[in-house]
């Protein structure tokens, strides 16, 4: 392969990539092995340079396009321009580990951090390579680690990968060095105090460990958090009477402090004082001051504790009243009380609850649809339509919103804002939308312009339904219906109409479309079939499908039952003069087709 270089791009490309890849030099980033070749000073003319970065360059765009066997030739032909380049041995681990050759990636990104000691990214894309098989190359990236704290004082992740490194081999000097660096670098502080603290404990040091944190506690005096968390330090390894000393006294200071009290109430479940557990418990649900995220914390407690107990909801129910009556603008703890009441069965009362979660964060999703179910399954269409036309403002990506609204908007006679809720509904479909729904929302467009006398229109939306789902059944009935009233693409209609009979067999309304087809193509025998065991379901028949029924038997020559089906649609409440000319002529007439 021949590649021709354009003088004036690889002038430019030249002075980019002089800086990048920098010049070739042996460092001690990682272990030269034996058969690595002999290093080569970067003394390269200008020329030579150029063409590199050209190949270089080109190896990087074929490996941007997923084609590895040219990106790995051009790369190749860069370690013979310049042997030993960091850039492309770099490059060339990239391609081996997306063709899955692990190894040949470690050897080859061995090399390049060996020949560019001081590049940061190429030593921590080795540390990656060693950790897939840590068991292997455990030791390695420890040592490539190690010598990055050193070569990067500036970094604070190498410090924090050796970190998890020497946990888990459990090398806890080595973990107490790094610790004491860090804390170095970033000053004391209660996560690595308190990381110090466990490791001590882990070697049995526990006159150590409860020095750390008094210390934690010294350099910080007016912080009083410091002495609560020494405080839960004492508690938690059975110091209960220094425990409950430091707990007093930050509570004399700071008598809301939030994490005081709550440690306190542990104090009382550590020495059995459940009266005043419960009553402590209280005191910080209550108290204005303490943070909603300590407060949902104790209530989870509450009802676990409640649970386990298997004492009634009684005293939680009233417990959450008593919060609710709190004016806050966190929405959690509503949210929580309205699933608690969910899970008690309460779902009704559960309602002025999750609207109280509305009322604070109208974007609550789950809030929102746990009470679109309960309009839903009550068919209460107002409700559904406050609810949706909400939703659709606080979460416009929600499509379920919308489909409710569309139905509900039909449900009241409001065609117009169904139409274009559903065409809203589109401009925010993509390409992970559900295809189902997005049928649906056509097929519900396609019903709506077929009410509005505009066929065509109907027509096109159905076939995009069908084209975002071919079984959509409820678009192949009604498209296949309307075909039939208009008498024209009947084998068409009669072919999506079959699909929804076989689908749903006991269906009435499927039953009667496909009967009412095979009556318009003069397949009379068939039809009497279909619309007899329409007649059959136990579903609830329209006036609509007894007519239906009442045309066939005529023309079968049952008239006389034919009749009786005519009457029968009458008193349902079939009204077209039409129907009244039959039952008075007793013969069948034909609809007069629509203009």
């Amino acid at each position: 392969m021949k590649y021709k270089l354009n003088k004036w791009l690889g002038t430019v490309l030249a002075v980019c990539l002089l800086v990048s890849c920098g010049m070739v030099r042996k460092g001690n980033g990682a272990k030269i092995t034996a058969n690595m070749p002999t290093i080569i000073t970067d003394t390269l003319s200008p020329a030579i340079h150029r063409k590199y970065n050209y190949f270089f360059l080109e190896a990087v765009r074929m490996k941007t396009q997923q084609k590895y066997d040219a990106a790995f030739d051009l790369l190749q032909h860069c370690l013979r321009i310049r042997p030993n380049a960091p850039s492309a041995l770099f490059e060339l681990s990239q391609c081996y580990m997306a063709l899955n050759q692990k190894e040949q990636a470690v050897t080859a990104l061995e090399k390049a951090v060996y020949y560019a000691p001081d590049n940061y990214w190429y030593a921590v894309g080795l540390v990656s390579l060693y950790l897939e098989r840590e068991q292997q190359n455990a030791e390695k990236a420890a040592t490539l680690l190690e010598n990055m704290t050193i070569r990067f004082p500036d970094k604070i992740e190498p410090i924090y990968n050796l970190l998890d490194i020497y946990n888990r081999q459990q090398k806890y000097d080595k973990v107490l060095t790094l610790l004491n660096r860090l804390e170095e670098k970033l000053g004391k502080s209660e996560q690595i105090s308190m990381e110090k603290f466990r490791i001590y404990l882990q070697q049995d040091d526990r006159k150590q460990a409860f020095r750390e944190i008094e210390s934690l506690v010294s350099e910080y005096p007016n912080d009083l958090r410091y002495q609560v968390v020494l405080g839960d330090v004492y508690l938690d390894n059975g110091k209960l009477e220094e425990a409950y000393a430091l707990y007093q006294k930050v509570l004399a200071e700071e008598p809301d402090n939030a994490m005081a009290l709550y440690s306190m109430a542990s104090y009382y479940n550590e020495t059995g004082q459940e009266e005043l557990y419960d009553r402590q418990l209280d005191t910080i649900l209550l108290n204005r001051k303490v943070e909603p995220t300590t407060k949902l914390e104790v209530m989870r407690r509450l009802i676990v504790r409640n649970e386990l107990s298997h004492q009634d909801s009684t005293r939680i129910i009233t417990l959450f009243d008593r919060i609710m009556e709190q004016e806050s603008d966190d929405a959690d703890m509503p949210m929580l009380y309205a699933q608690y009441l969910a899970s008690k069965g309460m779902n009704k009362e559960s309602v002025p609850v999750l609207n109280k979660v509305l009322d604070i964060d109208p974007a609550n999703t789950a809030a929102r649809m746990t009470l679109l179910g309960e309009a839903v399954r009550g068919e209460n269409y107002p409700e559904i339509i406050r609810l949706c036309e909400a939703g659709v403002e606080a979460n416009p990506d929600m499509l379920e919103f919308y489909f409710y609204l569309a139905i509900a908007y039909n449900q009241a006679e409001r065609a117009d804002d169904a139409l274009a809720i559903c065409q809203k509904a589109l401009t925010h479909v993509t390409k992970d939308s559900k295809k189902e729904v997005v049928s649906d929302f056509y097929a519900i467009i396609g019903d709506i312009l077929h009410t509005q006398d505009r066929d065509e229109e109907a027509y096109a939306a159905y076939d995009s339904a069908l084209v975002y789902n071919p079984n959509n059944i409820g678009a192949l009935n009604n498209y296949a219906y309307y075909l039939s009233l208009e008498r024209k693409n009947l084998d068409k209609a009669e072919e999506m109409s079959y699909k929804t009979v076989k689908a749903e067999p006991q269906n009435a309304t499927y039953l009667d479309t496909y009967a009412w087809i095979l009556f318009e193509k003069g397949n009379y025998a068939q039809a009497r079939l279909y619309i007899d065991q329409a007649m059959k379901s136990d579903e609830e028949k329209s006036a609509e499908v007894v007519e239906h029924c009442g045309d066939i038997y005529y023309m079968v020559n049952e008239v006389e039952q034919a009749v009786k089906y005519w009457q029968q649609a009458l008193d349902m409440g079939g009204s077209s003069e039409t129907l009244k000319q039959k039952i008075k002529q007793r013969k069948y007439i034909r609809e007069p087709e629509k203009n």
